[in-house]
């Protein structure tokens, strides 16, 4: 396994050494895709319940204990089950940890389950915080599904979720701001509250016009309305070097009534020349709160935080295709291009 230096997020070459010595495992062998250049996809197992509330297992609980206390019905995944929207979920997933001491791991929606506005997150047993996973951690690992706007279709192998494993303790580079682009003719997409359901295996299958609606801004402003789940893209190039991972998080609310929904994971190599994914901008999975509230051209509504590696990784991101590379605006990869 390739040495991880102390203060630093795992390359991909450092996961494969995990998974060799069996820091990772899983009920199924591995997809060839599944380590992604500073993280590893997680797969959905055979079981999902639908609860009656989210849930946190505290220090002196397991996750399977809290679910008997909450749960209504249970999902054979291996069939394939709908997952409808404002319900709750607890599935397993097929990856176990047992980290060495000094690993730890955050987890975070993948951004095609953020873009769908499907709001995802980690357990695992005693841990008092969801997506954090505390060094050392031995056991099985869970996520809690909440569908917002579209009802989903699931099945074991889906994957939702990513995993960032670090060592140390991981210091922050720095933290830019992200403003928001209303300057094209179509700035961006809000999402249609009663459309079908959306096959989240299912890549360039679904028509976006019978989900999303576009977005024409007016002299470079755009209304947000309460509740309403919005699709926009970052003012900025986004640029991630080689040696970097970064994290997208929501801005402190008293600048405005909105937030970016969902952080996310943006891996070495994105939008650098390097990469081959130059000039690509960050997607913006938006959401107002109680009131409306009016959006300007260029407004900041997130920040980009930065963290080093421990290594250069092996590959990086858009190496073998990606359907995010070089992007602009662009809704999830379940959907076929807007003609």
């Amino acid at each position: 396994m390739t040495q991880a230096s102390p203060g630093g997020i795992l390359p991909c070459q450092s996961i494969d050494g995990l998974i060799a010595v069996g820091a990772v495992t899983s009920a199924t062998p591995f997809d060839l895709d599944q380590v992604q250049p500073a993280s590893l996809d997680l797969r959905l197992g055979a079981r999902a319940w639908r609860v009656r509330a989210s849930f946190l297992p505290r220090t002196n609980r397991t996750v399977a204990s809290r679910i008997l206390d909450v749960s209504m019905h249970e999902l054979d995944l291996t069939r394939g089950a709908v997952l409808e929207k404002g319900c709750v979920y607890i599935a397993e997933l097929q990856e176990r940890l047992a980290l060495p001491e000094g690993i730890s791991a955050r987890a975070n929606p993948k951004s095609s389950t953020g873009r769908v506005d499907c709001f995802v997150r980690l357990l695992s047993d005693h841990q008092p915080a969801f997506d954090d996973v505390k060094a050392g951690y031995h056991g099985p690992t869970y996520i809690e599904i909440a569908p917002q706007t579209f009802s989903i279709l699931v099945r074991t192998g889906t994957r939702l979720n990513q995993l960032r494993l670090k060592s140390g303790e991981t210091r922050k580079l720095e933290s830019i701001s992200v403003g928001v682009d209303l300057t094209a003719e179509v700035a961006g997409f809000r999402a249609r509250r009663h459309a079908g359901v959306i096959d989240m295996d299912h890549v360039d299958g679904h028509d976006p016009r019978n989900y999303w609606e576009p977005l024409i801004p007016r002299n470079g402003e755009l209304l947000l309305d309460p509740g309403e789940f919005y699709i926009l893209a970052s003012k900025e190039a986004i640029v991630i070097p080689v040696l970097q991972a970064a994290e997208m998080t929501p801005i402190d609310p008293s600048v405005g009534e909105f937030r970016v929904h969902y952080a996310g994971f943006f891996d070495p190599g994105f939008g650098t020349e390097e990469a081959g994914g130059v000039g690509s901008k960050g997607v913006l999975e938006v959401r107002s709160h109680e009131t409306p509230f009016l959006l300007e051209d260029g407004q900041t509504v997130a920040r980009m935080v930065y963290e080093p590696l421990t290594a250069k990784p092996s590959r990086l991101y858009g190496e073998g295709g990606s359907h995010y590379l070089r992007q602009g605006l662009k809704l999830s990869k379940h959907f076929r291009v807007w003609e």
